[in-house]
């Protein structure tokens, strides 16, 4: 029986898609496709499947907005989990509650019609809350662990609370690179108006306006402790550095750009960029983007 058919069997209400293309739904634009992938609906669908998926040993992955992730060439036997219908957004004074599908750009304009502040730093960066919280996204002045209050969390179909200590958020990395699941969070904000909260957002908005275009994954490398990664790669003169369709821009250095490519060509490229930068300065890079599934 097909992976699809018996997901629907057992979930008749959950939301499949077959035959899923990571080129389809991702940023950088390549990778290889899955048999299905699977939305559920809120927490409890989502611990159901999970826990369906485990039992089996089926093989699966997460993905949100499909930002600073790399799928793999080929075939993926298994369930990519989305979890893009669980969008439940509510404020309790300036607590803000928002399901992992939430983008980040919902979840801010919400914050703001709402005259809640202190997230503009976000603005305009791709990702869904889930997404966000998983990878720790932001820029220096803001990252989503500075402002997450408790992530609602699933592991093997178990759901729990993680308050933000225990959520081990670091720079660009967090506890839920480890195969747990965001379900849900809550944000603590703080009282703003509407004309201070949109000028800070077109601020940081602004600042974001320059960074390359085209497909990417975002930043390809964190930072090294009071480096700038951008700098280091440029300075070993890697900028347009090409491997196959794979290229280093020539705008930002720390972007890598498809221009055509494939995902091997993408790896093969941060794999060179790594080892020059090593060989050059002595410092490791640590990728920022996700490998999956």
């Amino acid at each position: 029986m097909h992976l699809a058919s018996r997901l629907r069997g057992k979930f008749p209400r959950l939301a499949l898609t077959e035959d899923f293309s990571f080129a389809r739904h991702t940023t950088i634009g390549c990778g290889g496709s899955a048999e299905a992938a699977a939305m559920p609906a809120c927490l409890e669908e989502a611990a159901q499947l999970l826990t369906f998926l485990e039992r089996e040993r089926i093989p699966y992955c997460y993905l949100g907005a499909g930002a600073n992730v790399l799928p793999a060439e080929g075939r993926f036997e298994g369930v990519v989990v989305r979890f893009c219908n669980m969008n439940t957004l509510y404020a309790d004074g300036t607590l803000l509650y928002a399901g992992a599908g939430v983008t980040g750009g919902r979840l801010l304009a919400f914050a703001a019609a709402n005259a809640i502040g202190g997230f503009e730093p976000l603005s305009g960066i791709p990702t869904s809350v889930g997404g966000g919280i998983t990878m720790n996204a932001g820029v220096k002045e803001l990252h989503f662990g500075d402002v997450t209050e408790r992530v609602i969390a699933s592991e093997k179909g178990k759901i729990y609370t993680l308050s933000q200590s225990e959520c081990r958020f670091s720079e660009k990395s967090s506890l839920f690179q480890q195969g747990i699941a965001v379900l849900g969070a809550y944000f603590t904000g703080k009282r703003s108006d509407a004309r201070t909260i949109a000028a800070r957002a077109c601020d940081f908005r602004r600042r974001r306006a320059g960074l390359p275009k085209g497909r990417s994954m975002g930043c390809a490398f964190v930072n090294p402790p009071d480096r700038s990664a951008g700098e280091l790669i440029e300075k070993c003169g890697l900028k347009n550095t090409r491997v196959g369709g794979a290229r280093v821009s020539e705008i930002h250095a720390n972007f890598i750009l498809n221009e055509g490519g494939t995902a091997d060509d993408i790896l093969a490229l941060a794999e060179l960029v790594k080892a020059r930068v090593y060989m050059q300065t002595g410092i490791t890079l640590r990728e920022e983007f996700r490998r999956i599934p």
